[in-house]
C-alpha cells in the first residue's frame, strides 16, 4: 500500500484484531514509514486506542489514529482495519460528501456485494478528537459496507484479516477512479 502511494510519508496506519475480552489490537507505530515496517513497529493497544502497559514494544507510541481503529473492530467485529490517504477516495468524498454511491459493476463482488448492488461508502468530517470521529463513524455504519472515508484526509477499511482488508482497499480504489472518471473527473485517475 505505501509503494501504491496509500501511504506517502509517514501517513496512514493499519491494525489487527488480537483478543475481543478485552479488546486489544496490534497497531502500527506514530510516525514511522510503512513501507518499512518490522515486528518491532507495531503498539498493543485497548478499547480506547490507549498502549496497554503489558506488551512487547513498551517504548513505542501507537498512532493517534488507533482510537478509531478499536472502534471500528468492536463496532464491525473487523480483524484488521487498513487506513490509506488514497486520492480517489480522499476527491470522491470531496465530489460526494453525502456518500459516494457505487453501482452496478463487478469489482463489487471483491467486496462482498453483487454485481448489481448499490453500495454507498459513507463519508464523515474529519476531527482530531477520536471519540468524535468514532461516534461519526458509528452513526454511518452500515455492516454491508467495510468502509469508510474521512473527509478531506484518508480511508479507512477493514476486514476479517488484513488480506481481506487489502483487497477490499484495493477494490475500493479502483470503482472510486471508475465512478469518478465515469463522472467526468479523469485528471484524478490518470
Amino acid at each position: 500500500m505505501a509503494g501504491l502511494g496509500w501511504m506517502r510519508g509517514t501517513s496512514g496506519n493499519l491494525s489487527v484484531t488480537l483478543g475481543r475480552d478485552p479488546l486489544r489490537l496490534a497497531v502500527t507505530a506514530s510516525g514511522l514509514d510503512k513501507g518499512e515496517l518490522s515486528a518491532s513497529d507495531v503498539v498493543v493497544v485497548d478499547e480506547a486506542g490507549a498502549a496497554v502497559p503489558d506488551q512487547p514494544n513498551p517504548d513505542q507510541r501507537p498512532s493517534a489514529e488507533a482510537g478509531l481503529h478499536a472502534r471500528i473492530a468492536a463496532v464491525a467485529g473487523a480483524g484488521a482495519v487498513v487506513h490509506v490517504h488514497m486520492l480517489s477516495a480522499v476527491v470522491a468524498g470531496q465530489r460526494w460528501p453525502e456518500g459516494v454511491v457505487l453501482r452496478d459493476l463487478e469489482m463489487l463482488k471483491g467486496l462482498g456485494r453483487r454485481d448489481d448492488d448499490v453500495m454507498t461508502v459513507p463519508v464523515v468530517p474529519n476531527s482530531q478528537d477520536m471519540r468524535v470521529l468514532g461516534d461519526a463513524f458509528e452513526a454511518s455504519f452500515d455492516a454491508a459496507t467495510p468502509a469508510v472515508i474521512v473527509a478531506r484526509h484518508g480511508l479507512y477499511v477493514w476486514g476479517r484479516d488484513l488480506v481481506q482488508a487489502r483487497h477490499r482497499t484495493e477494490c475500493l480504489d479502483w470503482l472510486f477512479r471508475f465512478t469518478l472518471a465515469a463522472n467526468g473527473f479523469q485528471e484524478v485517475v490518470a
